[in-house]
């Protein structure tokens, strides 16, 4: 049974807005952390505990872990768990609008790039299997 500080605890399975599930629980965690409320070095709750919190399955909660991992909010411990890193790193600083032109730039080359390698394969495939008919 479930006590009233418990369901205060609990966070309504993410909201409908079309962000990913996982985000939305990064955000949450993030907030946390930066607000202090999970200290640095205290364990976050296991995987169990999140995905009832969230009512979410473990691989969304695994993901949103990784997302903070990368972001070097937190680190894991093989056995031990995953903790709040003792100096939680500072946001980076903003992407100047010309730097972030140009990767888009390049994104869009790449992309161009691979659905014309996707024809290619999928000419190559057609040709090969259309003579083993």
């Amino acid at each position: 049974m479930r006590t009233s500080a418990d369901e205060t605890r609990r966070m309504p399975m993410v909201e409908k807005t079309g962000r990913p599930a996982y985000l939305q629980i990064v955000d949450e965690l993030r907030g946390q952390i930066r607000a202090g409320s999970l200290q640095p070095g205290a364990a976050l709750p296991s995987t169990a505990q999140l995905c009832e919190r969230f009512d979410v399955s473990a691989s969304v909660i695994k993901a949103a872990i990784s997302v903070l991992r990368t972001e070097g909010l937190v680190v894991g411990q093989q056995g031990k768990g995953v903790f709040v890193r003792q100096a939680p790193a500072e946001p980076s600083e903003p992407v100047a609008p010309e730097v972030a032109s140009e990767i888009l730039e390049q994104i869009t080359q790449m992309r161009h790039s691979l659905k014309q390698m996707g024809d290619r394969l999928s000419a190559l495939e057609a040709a090969v299997f259309e003579g083993r008919g």
